[in-house]
């Protein structure tokens, strides 16, 4: 899935999802492979030197280490594991080097409310805890004040949006200009294919401007656009906090990508927490709003559905103050392997004062995948 070139020939950017992946691959195993070359030289080098010191010494062979010796630790940038009790190092020169792939961290942004559905800001550390698959995980970060965000902006741009774009723009402006000064947005206006009209910036000018770029025609590939934009929100790896804000006022007609693949793009790991705003109207049926239901549940996410479009300025206020006040809770998994199988994930929030709070929060991700 790539973003596609407008006619108008203004500034855009193509990216094609998968030479992307199989160019980061590449480029993985090439270091990889660089990595273990200069350990091997580094290795041979002081073998070599030990070497000749010995046979200057002495003249005699050199001396094979005790079978219980523990080879020297060296200065490679790895980390290195220790052996089990009562387990010796392998006698090839590959003991040297143990690898361990470091344990990632499972970031979670959170919002909280008490039992009258009021926003709940002022809690601690110790508040929280997270389960995976049923099982408690120690914290390892916690943030409680706002950091910055990286979020795209996805626009329903087919011809029934022609007579709402003005009101959802302005909208959609108050939310922008709602952010920090170190917020990175992009603006994507689809119909059937999507156009990424602005790049991650934070001059709200440049995107007004990319807000303004309506054509109002075709029909609606939502799908499509939800995971071009989650890839591009992956490949920004300057801000850890993604958000993506959809709003279509009809039901995908045109997506080569299914809901369910939009979903599961959705659910890998540290992916985005995504708005919705389901401009449907009268019109509205159970299957339209179920999409959008299920796309923002699973992120931790919020659909919303105006009978009235005056009522979308108050909603991207409200989606502006829900992001910026949330909690940022950090765990590395006690399950370290990756088979990319799913991960449930759980949080909750206990204080004084308080009978029962909620944790508004991504229901889980996919371990060991990425975006592509």
């Amino acid at each position: 899935m790539k973003f596609k070139t407008n006619d108008n020939g203004d500034k855009e950017k193509f990216r094609d999802v998968a030479t992307a992946f199989l160019e980061w691959r590449r480029m993985m195993l090439v270091g990889m492979f660089l990595f273990v070359s200069l350990a091997t030289v580094r290795v041979e080098a002081q073998v070599s030197s030990s070497t000749t010191a010995l046979q200057s010494a002495g003249g005699a062979a050199p001396v094979a280490p005790a079978s219980d010796a523990t080879p020297a630790q060296q200065n490679t940038g790895t980390t290195t594991q220790d052996q089990p009790s009562g387990q010796q190092p392998a006698d090839d020169q590959s003991a040297v080097f143990v690898f361990k792939t470091q344990v990632r961290e499972v970031v979670l942004h959170a919002t909280v409310v008490d039992e009258q559905r009021h926003m709940v800001t002022n809690l601690d550390r110790p508040a929280f805890t997270a389960f995976e698959n049923g099982v408690p995980q120690a914290t390892t970060s916690f943030h409680r004040e706002d950091v910055p965000l990286a979020m795209g902006i996805v626009i329903d741009n087919s011809g029934s949006m022609r007579e709402k774009r003005d009101k959802v723009n302005q909208a959609v402006l108050n939310l922008i200009r709602a952010g920090g000064p170190k917020d990175e947005i992009f603006v994507v206006n689809f119909s059937q294919d999507s156009y990424l009209d602005q790049d991650f910036t934070s001059d709200t000018d440049l995107l007004q401007k990319a807000l303004q770029k309506v054509s109002a025609q075709g029909s609606t590939a939502l799908y499509d656009a939800i995971v071009a934009a989650t890839v591009h929100l992956k490949n920004n790896t300057r801000v850890e906090r993604k958000v993506l804000l959809v709003i279509t006022d009809g039901r995908d007609n045109a997506s080569q990508e299914t809901l369910k693949e939009a979903v599961r793009r959705l659910q890998q790991e540290n992916g985005p927490m995504l708005y919705a705003i389901g401009l449907l109207g009268d019109e509205l049926q159970q299957a339209d709003t179920g999409a959008l239901q299920s796309l923002a549940a699973v992120t931790g996410g919020v659909a919303f559905f105006p009978k009235r479009l005056d009522e979308v300025d108050d909603i991207t206020r409200v989606v502006a103050r829900d992001i910026h006040s949330q909690y940022t809770i950090g765990y590395k998994p006690t399950d370290h392997s990756k088979n990319g199988g799913y991960r449930a994930i759980e949080v909750r929030a206990q204080t004084p004062g308080h009978h029962k709070l909620t944790v508004r929060t991504r229901s889980g991700y996919y371990a060991g995948e990425a975006a592509h």
